[in-house]
């Protein structure tokens, strides 16, 4: 597992290096900065440092300032879709280049993403699991924050049992993307973890108090009405293509299926999710299966979901690894875990939900788990991670 591990992650270099090189990353032939998701941060933070904090949510003032960021202008638009708690971020950020910026960005966070994952499996081993892990390329090519949101959820759900008030605060920190985080209060509720619950809910509400005195109600109601034209724009018009979005509702949309359709393919999973993480976290199963769930649940739920937001797939990896650490691994575990990998490599040259079928695959391991765990079938396969 290590040596294939190695290999990944010589392969995420070697594609990062080869993109830079031949200018497909940060810095074009022209010498300015090519248009990543990125750009949308450091444009967003840059608006606030020049007073302008409602004009994040403005798509024509955000894109002039994008354009500003790397030096000419380019096709499409990368919006800032985040609520005002984040552009404390953002703005600290924008104080630096923008290309310096980028760097640093990557820099803080997968740190925090390698931190959480390895203390997860509970093995230095852990770090190079991580790190070759298929969703970092993809966070790290476009400069998203799929390390960040990792590592929040990882933190989260690790501490729980031991630090429940920093996994409380990791929760809270964790709202600055809550599409992540649909199922995490009814996973809390149903476990009985109240301390979790209330210093996430201090968090959340201290966080976003401070950044209604810092940048005014205008911005706060610029995101409120962003959220149906970010709505309308990327689930009903596609403006992002249907293939990209790595969910139920993108599969259904991609395939020619209507919104209608879609939607409701979407609303059952999260009626399902919702049931089954309540009935799993109030169950006596083993912790890890129980968080393994809510991770991969968590990425079934929204429908507004991209390739580097699967960086958090590797949450419920993780999990799965720690617990077959104690029991060994399930026949074909590892090698749907294989095929889910491979699936996410592929992405790039299909642009098709592949992603969606990864996290079913991860989530029919989870399931397995549970029921094998549960009482229903003894049968294990010991093999060392090492």
């Amino acid at each position: 597992m290590e040596l294939v591990s190695v290999g990944l992650l010589v392969l995420t270099a070697s594609y990062l290096l080869a993109s830079y090189f031949n200018h497909l990353w940060l810095i074009g032939a022209d010498g300015n900065g090519l248009p990543d998701d990125f750009v949308n941060v450091w444009a967003a933070g840059r608006l606030v440092l020049e007073g302008q904090a409602p004009s994040v949510y403005d798509w024509p003032t955000h894109k002039a300032m994008e354009q500003v960021a790397l030096g000419r202008p380019f096709d499409g638009y990368f919006g800032w879709h985040y609520p005002p708690n984040f552009l404390f971020v953002a703005a600290a950020l924008a104080l630096l280049p923008y290309l310096t910026a980028y760097l640093l960005w990557l820099a803080v966070t997968f740190p925090i993403y390698l931190a959480a994952i390895r203390t997860i499996i509970g093995e230095r081993s852990g770090y190079l699991l991580a790190a070759a892990f298929p969703g970092v390329l993809f966070n790290a090519i476009v400069g998203q924050n799929g390390f960040l949101s990792a590592g929040l959820m990882g933190a989260g759900l690790v501490l729980l049992a031991e630090r429940p008030v920093i996994a409380g605060l990791a929760f809270g920190i964790l709202t600055y993307k809550p599409q992540l985080g649909i199922l995490i209060p009814i996973a809390l509720i149903a476990g009985g973890h109240w301390r979790t619950i209330a210093a996430a809910a201090i968090v959340t509400i201290a966080w976003s108090a401070i950044s209604l005195a810092a940048f005014g109600w205008p911005t706060w109601q610029g995101f409120i009405g962003n959220i149906s034209h970010t709505s309308d724009a990327f689930l009903s018009n596609g403006w992002a293509n249907f293939g990209k979005l790595q969910t139920a509702f993108g599969l259904i949309r991609s395939m020619g299926g209507s919104e209608t359709l879609a939607w409701s393919a979407q609303g059952v999973i999260i009626v399902l999710a919702a049931v089954v993480i309540a009935a799993l976290w109030r169950s006596r199963l083993p912790y890890d299966v129980k968080a393994a769930a809510l991770g991969v649940a968590s990425l079934l739920a929204t429908p507004y979901l991209y390739a580097y937001d699967l960086t958090v797939l590797a949450v419920p990896l993780a999990f799965l690894f720690r617990r077959a650490g104690q029991t060994g691994f399930l026949p074909y575990e590892l090698a749907t875990v294989g095929a889910a990998c491979l699936l996410l490599l592929i992405f790039p040259f299909v642009v098709l939900p592949v992603g969606f079928i990864a996290v079913v695959l991860i989530a029919g391991l989870v399931a397995r788990r549970a029921v094998v765990e549960g009482g229903i079938g003894t049968v294990r396969i010991h093999i060392a991670l090492q």
